[in-house]
């Protein structure tokens, strides 16, 4: 199966020192790939990369086959959806705001109508789609951050430390209704964490990132159960191979 996203030779710099430095990465069609590390490993320095919202100084990236250099920007992005640690939403009612990039796209409100209601109530947020965005918990408007992203049926989501700002219990059931629709959508995703538990619920790949480098990539079990070097075992609690 050929991948959906290829990275190779991607390196970021800011005021003179690398803080991105990655080699080779593959995510294929369907998989859900979590990046873990520590504060600081460079992990939404790589969210943001693969957003194009932040330059590198080199990059070999391809989406879908097709190089991003030979991809409008626009387009790429409308091939995608963003997730981030604050939902940035506007201050509109939570209809208008998951209907937000079919309107940018040019949906007629009848088709919009029709697909933003059933991720309404498949996110639990049906009988709340006349509230202003503002009077929102922190858990209801990542819930609408989510309904926005998987309404536009997205190729790839990308999402950096959602649920960072949450609650135990309310992260927690965001994790679990996460992972189950994923699982029903078969949504290509890219997880950003540094909870090891989120990674672990969500993964079906995973890869751990220190230092701006990724130094190791597997099924999570085979990561957890053979570290490849000491600063992945120290960074999962674990022995280091011998």
């Amino acid at each position: 199966m050929s991948a959906l996203l290829e990275i190779r030779n991607l390196s970021v710099r800011r005021e003179g020192r690398t803080i991105l430095d990655l080699n080779e990465l593959e995510v294929q069609p369907g998989e859900i790939l979590a990046i873990v590390g520590p504060n600081g490993a460079g992990k939404s320095t790589l969210f943001l990369a693969l957003a194009r919202l932040l330059p590198a100084e080199h990059a070999q990236i391809y989406f879908g086959g097709q190089s991003l250099d030979e991809m409008d920007a626009l387009a790429y992005r409308r091939r995608i959806a963003l997730i981030l640690q604050e939902p940035l939403l506007l201050s509109v009612s939570v209809w208008e705001n998951v209907a937000m990039g079919l309107r940018f796209r040019g949906i007629p409100t009848a088709e919009a109508r029709r697909r933003v209601r059933p991720w309404l109530e498949r996110l639990g947020i049906a009988p709340l789609e006349e509230r202003v965005a503002g009077k929102l918990s922190g858990g209801e408007a990542q819930r609408v951050s989510l309904a926005r992203a998987f309404v536009l049926e997205p190729e790839l989501l990308l999402l950096d430390e959602p649920f960072t700002a949450l609650d135990a219990p309310t992260r927690a059931h965001l994790v679990e209704d996460l992972g189950a629709v994923l699982a029903e959508t078969g949504t290509t995703s890219i997880f950003i964490t540094h909870d090891l538990q989120e990674a672990l619920k969500l993964a079906t790949r995973l890869a751990v990132m220190l230092g701006g480098r990724i130094h190791q990539v597997g099924v999570p079990s085979q990561v957890y159960a053979q570290p490849a070097d000491s600063q992945v075992a120290e960074f999962l609690g674990q022995p280091a191979a011998l």
